[in-house]
Order: structure tokens, then sequence, then C-alpha cells
């Protein structure tokens, strides 16, 4: 059975890639949002932002944060990361900068958000795992990721539990 999980990406430029992945089958989690309502939940401004991630998050075991070329520069991300590792959730960062977008394009690989959390004194990215797909041809990296996201996220949640 598939883990619920929580995905966590930028919205604009990733959504097509996430969805991909999100449809693969492996994980049950937050459905997928609309360029409209997310319009609708930013315009409530930050107080109804945290309000949907925190909704959507309940239930989750585990965080998986769909790294793109900008993923690490938002504040939601990080947010989500903080929320997630501090209700003792799972979390673990895949990039898809090699997944085609919408317009057949692929992007530039972006920097690990997990270095932008500290828990205690140790970052974040020493203790959670940031898989990065060994393959350039979006086929491969979709097979990549389709045929361990299911471990990985296993994995995020026994690192969680020995914290």
């Amino acid at each position: 059975m598939a883990r619920k999980v929580f995905t966590s990406f930028h919205y604009v430029p990733d959504n097509w890639r996430a969805s991909q992945v999100r449809n693969m089958g492996k994980i049950e989690g937050n459905p997928a949002v609309t360029a409209n309502k997310w319009e609708e939940v930013t315009n409530g401004g930050d107080k109804a932002i945290e309000k949907w991630i925190d909704d959507n998050m309940s239930g989750k075991s585990c965080v998986v944060v769909l790294v793109g070329s900008n993923t690490a520069s938002r504040k939601w991300i990080d947010y989500e990361i903080k929320k997630a590792w501090n209700a003792g959730k799972g979390v673990v960062a895949i990039n898809i900068h090699n997944l085609l977008d919408s317009d057949g394009n692929q992007s530039y690989k972006g920097k690990n958000p997990l270095e932008n959390i500290t828990v205690g004194n140790i970052n974040l990215s020493k203790i959670a795992k940031c898989y990065d797909p060994p393959y350039s041809i979006s086929t491969n990296v979709y097979n990549h990721i389709k045929e361990n996201i299911e471990t990985w996220i296993e994995e995020a949640i026994t690192i969680r539990n020995k914290y």
C-alpha cells in the first residue's frame, strides 16, 4: 500500500514535473491543486497558506520535497520541511529538474533545500537525504524515481524516528 505523503514543490515552474511523480501510483497524498485554487489560497495571505499546508500535511507520514531549479529559495518550502520535521514526519528530497515540463523542457539543478534547515546544531542535509537520479534523459529519471520512491520514503521515516 502506498504511503500517504505531502508533496512539497515550487508550484509555478514544477507543477507539471510534480504531477508526473504524484501520478506514478507509488504514493498517496495531497490532491493536485489547480492554478485557480492555489491562487485562491495564496490570495488569502500567509495565514491561509499556513492553514492549507497544515490541513494537507495532517495524516501524512512523510514530506517529499520535489526539488526544481528554485525550490530551495522558497519560503513555503522551508515552512513545510520544518513543519514536517517538528511533527515527527519523514523528510526526503528528490531532484526533478531533468523531468520534462509541459513544454518538453528540462531545467537546471537547484540547491538542496534541506541545507536551509538546522535541527539543533546539525544541518538537516546531514541527516535527511536528497536524491539526484543519475540520468539526464527524462524517461530514465522518471523510471528511477518510480523504482525507488517508496524505498526513499521508508528510509526517510526510519531516519526521522531516530531523532
